[in-house]
């Protein structure tokens, strides 16, 4: 059978004649090779958030990232792909390991001014803190000290140390007090703890009020009072702790500082609108001025 050729070749109707290939199988196959060629590319992308991201982070998560990359991608077929690729966040476990620093009444309890009022549309207004215990080789253990900001769940300051000193939460107290100098704050920040030796010291109540920081406390043996910070401290143990080998105390605290800068500088929030903790202060800054 002889072509009718035209200028710019072959007419595709005429060689599908040729091949015996119905014209609409013709038009599905190529859809698909298309679909499957932007699935293997999408696929190779999610492998590589997922790596990006330390294996933390799970569908949801991911799914938000694509659409920062401009894919418009529903979560569930996110899930479906990562379920066929086997990435699974393996972080989470449920474990728990509580330090207690309450030690009676050996100071000033200050009254709860929060009371589980935890969000504020204004910076270094509510600070939270509070100390918890990991334990490292060698039957060694280390204590953290953070202070966060519940304007955007940002570590503000923070001390680890290998025992629960004064020092431990005067330090980061201090570094705090400095920042909220700088950034001339018109709203009198408030500062909230469990009941802690450290919190009912003399040196701690006295360099509040010297500085014009308010003082707010937990009821004892009450976690959901302070449970922004109980939150944070679930997240950093099962992202980077919880499941992982024990080791020494100077790599559990290098691992620890890297973590936190990581999740204020990168690991983004829901209820920030997808942005990480310094990324939404730093954007709320720039639309402000």
């Amino acid at each position: 059978m002889a072509f009718e050729l035209k200028e710019e070749g072959f007419r595709l109707k005429d060689i599908l004649l040729v091949v015996a290939i119905p014209e609409a199988t013709y038009h599905y196959h190529v859809k698909n090779f298309d679909r499957e060629d932007m699935d293997t590319a999408l696929k190779n992308i999610i492998i590589d958030l997922f790596k990006k991201f330390h294996e933390r982070y799970g569908y949801k998560r991911i799914t938000r990232e694509l659409k920062k990359l401009g894919y418009g991608i529903n979560h569930k077929k996110v899930y479906r792909i990562m379920r066929e690729l086997g990435l699974k966040c393996v972080k989470f476990m449920r474990k728990s390991r509580k330090y207690n620093s309450y030690k009676g009444h050996v100071g000033k309890v200050a009254k709860n001014r929060l009371s589980r009022r935890f969000s504020t549309p204004i910076p270094l207004q509510k600070l939270v803190t509070d100390i918890t215990e990991f334990k490292c080789l060698g039957e060694k253990k280390l204590y953290l000290n953070p202070i966060l900001d519940l304007y955007n769940s940002e570590i503000i300051a923070c001390e680890i140390k290998e025992r629960p000193t004064l020092d431990l939460v005067m330090k980061p107290l201090k570094e705090t007090i400095e920042i909220i100098k700088n950034r001339a704050t018109y709203y009198r920040t408030t500062i909230h703890s469990d009941q802690g030796w450290h919190y009912q010291h003399n040196q701690w109540v006295k360099t509040l009020k010297q500085n014009k920081v308010f003082q707010s406390m937990s009821r004892k043996a009450t976690c959901a009072d302070n449970a922004s910070m109980e939150n944070f401290f679930g997240i950093l143990k099962q992202e980077m702790y919880y499941g992982e080998a024990l080791v020494s105390y100077e790599e559990l605290k290098r691992r620890i500082e890297k973590y936190i800068n990581w999740y204020n500088h990168e690991r983004s929030k829901e209820k920030l609108a997808g942005l990480s903790p310094v990324a939404y202060r730093t954007q709320s800054s720039q639309l402000a001025a």
